[in-house]
């Protein structure tokens, strides 16, 4: 059974977000991307104990960073933001973000497999 190591998780979280912003100014969506892979490898690689770990890890850091930024998206829309919320995640609907989400934790999975493989 796999236990999951919620520090290493939301360090990733910030690595990632960080990461994002700084890859994405610098070369745009495919910086952004490249950011959030290089989060979730050094995800895998600190969690270690084999590929399978690494995968949870990783795929964890997608799941909950996309639920987050789209409860952060919800209240920029709610409170009258929809311009700043519509350029930070171009999602229009709830199935749409789903996708988002589940796009979000395969990547994360496969950069925490490399990681958990890189120590290996």
């Amino acid at each position: 059974m796999v236990e999951v190591k919620w520090a290493t998780v939301r360090r990733g979280l910030v690595l990632s977000l960080i990461l994002w912003f700084i890859l994405g100014d610098i070369a745009g969506n495919v910086g952004s991307w490249i950011g959030y892979l290089i989060a979730t490898i050094y995800v895998g690689y600190r969690v270690g104990e084999g590929y399978m770990n690494g995968t949870i890890h990783g795929a964890l850091v997608g799941i909950v960073g996309g639920i987050v930024g789209g409860i952060i998206i919800g209240i920029l829309i709610i409170i009258g933001l929809g311009a700043t919320a519509a350029a930070l995640w171009p999602v229009t609907g709830l199935i749409e973000a789903i996708i988002y989400i589940i796009i979000y934790a395969i990547v994360g999975a496969i950069g925490g497999a490399i990681g958990a493989i890189i120590k290996r």
